[in-house]
């Protein structure tokens, strides 16, 4: 716990820009699941997929903030494509799991392929918005 707040100096703006961009993905995601009207079906189901992403890939890098957003990106991606496959399992801890609100929005409930391409895309979007923060923070060069 304590390699969290003992990071070196130059994290500490890093840090609160990722806080500050899930307190902004956060709602966004959790908008796009409660959302009545047009498009309801896919922005609810689907395109839910990216911010969901984004918010996973900035949170690995606020608690690793020395890891490249690339490698946050494909470990996110992996993790996340596991978790899409784990929806194909309902064993009892599982299903209990999935019975709360938060349970199913963390893991899921039914396995679909075209996730994926959403998952892919809210990756790439992750990770351009950490390399948008880290040139935000140290400039051109980045960490």
């Amino acid at each position: 716990m304590n390699y969290l707040f003992s990071i070196p100096p130059g994290y500490r703006k890093y840090r609160i820009a990722l806080l500050a961009s899930m307190a902004f993905i956060v709602p966004f995601g959790l908008a796009t699941k409660f959302y009545r009207g047009p498009g309801q079906a896919w922005l609810n189901d689907s395109f839910g997929g990216v911010p969901y992403e984004i918010f996973w890939i900035l949170l690995v890098v606020f608690i690793w903030p020395q890891l490249s957003a690339a490698r946050a990106a494909l470990l996110v991606f992996v993790a996340t494509c596991f978790m899409e496959f784990l929806q194909l399992w309902h064993p009892p801890f599982l299903t209990a799991i999935r019975a709360n609100f938060f349970g199913r929005l963390v893991l899921g409930t039914t396995f679909i392929w075209w996730d994926f391409p959403y998952y892919v895309i809210g990756c790439f979007a992750g990770w351009a918005w950490v390399i948008a923060i880290q040139k935000l923070i140290w400039g051109s060069k980045g960490n």
